[in-house]
């Protein structure tokens, strides 16, 4: 897991394992810029972030109650009672050859 150092995290937020809440990649020039301000998003309280989810930047904000599913990318708001999740692949069979 990675929090950032600017994170803001409310109460009775569940964070699973391997989530990431950081900033969002810089040229150096604006680092010296955002030096000492939010590069790292806020959780608001009751919220929900599974496996592998990244959320990042300074302006982004996950609204109360939210639910983010596990491996999401995210670098914008969500408004509260929100739920976020990869759509699901659709699983392609093929046949294997048969060998003799």
């Amino acid at each position: 897991m990675v929090i950032g150092q600017t994170v803001d995290i409310g109460n009775n937020v569940r964070i699973y394992q391997g989530v990431t809440l950081g900033a969002i990649s810089l040229a150096k020039e604006e680092v010296a810029r955002l030096r000492g301000k939010k590069r790292h998003p806020t959780i608001e309280n009751d919220v929900i972030i599974y496996s592998g989810s990244t959320i990042l930047g300074g302006e982004t904000i996950i609204g109360a109650r939210s639910v983010i599913g596990g491996n999401v990318w995210l670098t914008e708001s969500v408004p509260p009672e929100t739920r976020i999740f990869i759509k699901k692949p659709d699983l392609i069979l093929k046949e294997s050859p048969k060998y003799l």
